[in-house]
């Protein structure tokens, strides 16, 4: 079972209509009508060292394929004058000035390009002996002192309907976390007759997401003269 980015994936429209909605703080108790919201979080360990390596792996779609999800057909945005990618912000939370909307596309150590506001790509999951595909688009990121980030959205195509955000933070104890957000419902009736397996593999995928991250599966970079003996700044 499979669904084909076409050409022009970056113009395909998104399949809901609350893009952002992750973002909300009430998301919990007031989801986008129709939509099932869902938020963890587990704790990945604590230091900036940690933070580091746990959100540069995050951006390389490493939540997704430490699950197990093969990622494939990443296609940059295309360029547009009233593209917009957020603001810069300095250590203290104070906006520094708007983001460059089209930077150069950075990639992983394995040559993976990394997230970018617009990107779209084919996640496919195998599923009872089924390859399933399912096609997204990068709808914003969160780039902020002590958090690191990005959200995406369903396309046409999808098993699902809605929108996923993942999300590394540091808190100030020093504590770094993933919080994943998300609202979804059935993409098309076939999918909503088997409901129930959608939602067991929502929940199986959301555990091996939670995993994705942990120290014994994401080593810290080695340590250099200047990080002293511990590794720290």
């Amino acid at each position: 079972m499979s669904a084909t980015l076409p050409r022009s994936a970056a113009e395909t429209p998104l399949s809901y209509a609350a893009v952002g909605a992750t973002q909300a703080p009430d998301l919990l108790y007031f989801p986008p009508k129709g939509f099932r919201p869902m938020q963890v979080r587990a704790r990945l360990g604590s230091g900036q060292a940690r933070f580091e390596a746990a959100s540069s792996r995050l951006m390389a779609w490493g939540v997704q394929r430490g699950a197990g999800i093969r990622v494939g057909e990443i296609q940059p945005p295309a360029p547009s004058e009233t593209d917009w990618a957020g603001l810069r912000y300095d250590e203290t939370g104070v906006p520094l000035g708007p983001l460059a909307v089209h930077p150069e596309q950075a990639y992983g150590e394995d040559g993976t390009p990394l997230v970018t506001a617009g990107t779209t790509a084919e996640l496919t999951i195998s599923a009872f002996g089924l390859k399933v595909t399912a096609p997204v688009r990068v709808v914003y990121l969160v780039d902020e002192p002590g958090r690191l980030g990005f959200a995406y959205g369903t396309l046409p195509g999808h098993p699902e309907s809605g929108e996923e955000s993942f999300v590394v933070e540091q808190l100030a104890d020093g504590s770094v976390w993933i919080v994943i957000r998300a609202f979804s419902r059935p993409s098309s009736w076939i999918y909503r007759l088997g409901y129930p397996v959608l939602r067991f593999m929502q929940w199986r995928y959301t555990r091996r997401y939670l995993r994705a991250l942990l120290p014994g599966r994401v080593p810290l970079a080695p340590a250099t003269a200047a990080d002293g003996p511990t590794g720290g700044r």
